[in-house]
């Protein structure tokens, strides 16, 4: 397990887009820590989701006992340096992309960082954690993709649960060596009954869209998470 306290983020791609303002209140009122926003562009991955006036939209409503909570914008576009700026502009708080995405990985983080936002680094099933070798000064957060990128509802992934600890054995050195915390993120598939299993594997921040936003009552299935995880 990592030093730091678990992250609960749930993903707005599973909520009601109808209502989304109200699904972003419910969700953080019932327990959630950040808001995971999926940004997807019909380029990079074959799908349309939201752009930065949405962002925009639901920063107000993203609070956290009275104070603007954690909006954890993931960005599956292509090309990413000309969107940054638009999320950081509309409230985005975290933003992190996939290397593939980008032409020079090291300007995009320093974008990033530029415009006042934390920086993450995303891995799809595929990509080598070789990607992490030369950004960890510059990354505040890793996202382990446990599903393809594109899509909502996947299955798990299970040998993403390996990925996890390479990473995480990666993330405890660096550490030791600079006295700095590197955030470690899943995303895809997680619920109720695999959560354990991720937590063990070194995760500490948890995306999950319709394993909270498909049932009647978020605070449940909040709870019972962070019960898996502290096991």
């Amino acid at each position: 397990m990592s030093q730091i306290s678990p992250v609960i983020a749930p993903s707005i791609l599973s909520a009601d887009f109808a209502k989304l303002g109200d699904e972003v209140r419910a969700v953080l009122d019932a327990g959630a820590d950040w808001i995971h926003f999926d940004v997807m562009d019909n380029h990079y991955v074959p799908n349309l989701t939201v752009g930065p006036l949405v962002c925009e939209a639901i920063r107000p409503h993203a609070l956290k006992n009275g104070k603007p909570a954690m909006i954890d914008v993931h960005l599956m576009v292509e090309p990413v340096d000309r969107i940054v700026p638009d999320f950081a502009k509309a409230g985005a708080n975290l933003i992190s992309f996939h290397p593939e995405a980008s032409t020079h990985v090291h300007r995009t983080l320093g974008l990033i960082k530029d415009n006042g936002c934390q920086a993450g680094l995303v891995l799809n099933p595929a990509t080598p954690i070789q990607q992490l070798d030369h950004t960890l000064d510059q990354i505040d957060l890793v996202l382990l993709m446990s599903v393809n990128p594109g899509f909502g509802g996947q299955s798990f992934i299970p040998a993403t649960l390996q990925k996890i600890s390479q990473v995480r054995k990666v993330l405890d050195q660096y550490r030791e060596t600079s006295g700095r915390s590197i955030r470690l993120e899943v995303d895809g598939g997680i619920k109720v009954d695999n959560i354990a299993a991720i937590a063990k594997a070194g995760a500490d921040t948890f995306v999950a869209g319709s394993a909270i936003f498909g049932k009647l009552n978020y605070r449940d299935v909040i709870e019972a998470m962070r019960q898996e995880i502290a096991k």
